[in-house]
């Protein structure tokens, strides 16, 4: 049954647990990053409410639950999957894309960070832990998350939905509880306060920073459209908004009702619970945080493998802890965030320092979001241009508003996650263009033209066989076409004798879980060719693929390879088979451009620091060959080498 239409308590639980994990732990900073120590008056309180309530209304609400969830890609969603779907509208949209991928992976070093320290830090409201020292703590737990990724969290993820169900459960009761103590914060919701607020208090507009805190998680929201569905999302977000806004209100009205003393180091949060459950309630927000942490790992994973899959990344190591579907684990990118994570903890060593640091980034996400959005809604739905024009004026203008707002921050930490972003975006700069400009030197010929000379080397018994079945990975999508460099490598000075010829093309898709094939003979039982279609957040697995592929075509007969011998004996049953993947490497010849010259050079950088091809591809290495061959992209054009005569 599709995600987007299966609906019951259970997959309304898992929702939970699953999708709202950042956005839903926004009340442990936000409202405090809004007031920090400025002194309590109405304008500030009844300002900052009104501006977090619009802001869940607009951004999280209408612009990410209502139109942006429409965007999904065979029930995937994020950043990437909406790219699938609009990248044929131009080739600059990929620029779009790799800002707003680059934001979210910056972001993912600073929201456990912020998290769980906004946490714990509710420790030392408790009697006797007044100077405790969080930092060691929060070090600890952050630690943990990342080292229990490479087991898989299938067994501790089923309790995410309660844990995070109880978490909502307690925002809103003691928002309530705070609310019929000053009714009267609820005139909040009018947003006469919030223009008030941003027009009226002295640096009002540049709170937005402060305010964006709260729909931080939105962009995730989308991106895990496909563990939840649709309606499952839309459904769960009425409950989780009511929660997130009785909660807030709350914290209004508890800083209303205590008076107009600065706040300072307090955090109204938890001074609006409880004594008695203040413990309690500091380990369910703990709990929480180390959940949010989670969603937002698994989501950095998923983030990479689509990239990876889609050209925007080097090829990295990925594996699968558990058997559950969509589940990975990536061991450079768990150890990049875990190092950022700690050195965002040591840096500032408080949540508010955090605060005045966080999201700056994810403001660039949610633009790039709003672009691609724009030609979804204008060319996939076929929306009026002017409707699609002004939702994306108004939304660009929120977010354009957003982002001056949070460029204050870049002095205050903000340039942490600024200089890791751009790090992102310039491996993605460098793996998507760096592959275009590489492929533009691959010189496809007729492969009809060899035909005849392929067909009396296999039958050329003076040549030692090489393999029965020898297998080339292809970029070829032309069924008459084949690469320069396959011809060459197969009539080398040693050929390549073998009794078939496969040329294997693994075609990327946009359907993200497609999984495919066709075969076309091009000469009778000597050269076949095989193109697969595989979804852009499946891994690889060309081997595997080939010997299912070939053992069906014997087992029906196709193709006459029941008549022929295999390579096998009868003390080795598996097929005589070889892969040959050529690999290119930057030949001394080149004399670059400083443009070409980078980015190349800093792409064969990265693909030695990669995954090998065979790795990559899915195949074994006893059954793969690799051949090196130089690219010569510019040539040396003025060579003055003069013979000396004696």
């Amino acid at each position: 049954m599709d995600k987007t239409r299966k609906v019951s308590f259970a997959t309304l639980l898992i929702t939970i647990g699953i999708i709202y994990g950042d956005i839903g732990t926004s009340p442990l900073y936000t409202f405090k990053a809004i007031v920090g120590a400025r002194a309590i008056d109405e304008v500030l309180v009844f300002g900052g409410v009104s501006c977090v309530f619009w802001t869940l209304v607009l951004q999280t609400t209408v612009k990410y639950v209502w139109l942006t969830l429409r965007a999904d890609n065979e029930g995937e969603g994020g950043i990437f999957a909406l790219y699938s779907l609009v990248r044929k509208n131009g080739k600059k949209l990929a620029i779009f894309t790799m800002i707003g991928a680059a934001a979210l992976l910056a972001d993912g070093i600073i929201t456990p960070a912020v998290s769980v320290t906004a946490a714990i830090e509710g420790l030392s409201m408790m009697k006797g832990m007044e100077e405790l020292s969080v930092v060691p703590i929060v070090v600890v737990i952050i630690s943990i998350v990342f080292f229990v990724q490479r087991f898989g969290t299938e067994r501790v993820g089923k309790a995410f939905g309660p844990v995070m169900a109880v978490w909502f459960g307690v925002l809103f009761v003691v928002g309530i509880t705070q609310i019929v103590h000053y009714p009267s914060v609820l005139k909040a919701l009018n947003p006469y306060y919030a223009i008030e607020l941003l027009t009226q208090y002295p640096q009002g507009f540049w709170l937005l920073g402060a305010v964006f805190l709260c729909t931080t998680g939105a962009e995730a929201l989308y991106s895990d459209m496909g563990h939840c569905g649709r309606r499952n999302i839309r459904i769960t977000w009425f409950f989780v908004n009511i929660c997130l806004v009785v909660n807030y209100l709350g914290q209004a009205a508890w800083l209303l009702h205590n008076g107009n003393a600065a706040l300072g180091s307090r955090n109204p949060f938890f001074e609006a619970m409880p004594q008695w459950f203040l413990l309690p309630g500091i380990l369910i927000a703990t709990a929480a945080a180390v959940i949010a942490s989670q969603a937002l790992i698994s989501g950095s994973f998923s983030l990479i493998n689509e990239a990876i899959n889609l050209n925007f990344w080097q090829r990295v190591a990925i594996k699968q802890p558990t058997e559950t579907k969509g589940q990975i684990y990536i061991p450079s990118i768990n150890t990049i965030l875990w190092l950022g994570c700690i050195t965002v903890v040591l840096y500032f060593q408080d949540s508010s320092s955090m605060e005045a640091a966080y999201g700056l980034t994810i403001t660039l996400a949610m633009l790039m979001t709003t672009v691609l959005l724009y030609f979804f809604l204008r060319r996939n739905l076929h929306w009026h241009r002017i409707t699609t024009f002004a939702l994306l004026f108004i939304f660009t203008g929120i977010e354009l508003s957003f982002l001056v707002a949070n460029i204050a921050k870049f002095k205050d930490g903000g340039f942490i996650t600024v200089l890791v972003g751009g790090a992102f975006f310039w491996v993605m700069y460098v793996a998507y263009y760096g592959r275009i400009m590489v492929n533009r030197y691959i010189n496809f010929i007729d492969l009809r033209k060899y035909y005849d000379k392929i067909v009396d080397l296999s039958n050329d018994k003076s040549i030692p066989k090489y393999t029965t079945h020898l297998v080339y990975l292809t970029k070829a999508n032309n069924r008459e076409e084949i690469e320069e460099k396959i011809i060459t490598s197969i009539f080398a000075q040693n050929p390549k004798r073998a009794d078939v010829y496969w040329f294997f093309h693994i075609n990327r898709v946009n359907n993200p879980y497609a999984l495919n094939y066709q075969v076309e003979e091009l000469v009778e039982d000597k050269v076949i060719k095989i193109n697969v279609d595989v979804g852009f957040r499946v891994r690889p697995r060309a081997e595997l693929y080939f010997k299912r592929i070939i053992n069906d075509l014997i087992a029906n007969k196709e193709l006459n390879l029941h008549l022929r011998y295999n390579g096998s004996t009868k003390y080795n049953p598996e097929l005589g088979f070889k892969f040959i993947i050529i690999s290119r490497y930057l030949s001394y010849e080149n004399e670059f451009h400083f443009r070409e010259g980078a980015i190349l050079k800093s792409y064969f950088l990265l693909r030695k620091l990669s995954l090998s091809g065979q790795s990559a591809f899915g195949i074994d290495e006893s059954n793969v060959v690799i051949e090196r061959r130089p690219l010569v992209h510019q040539p040396v054009q003025d060579l003055r080498l003069a013979r000396k005569i004696f």
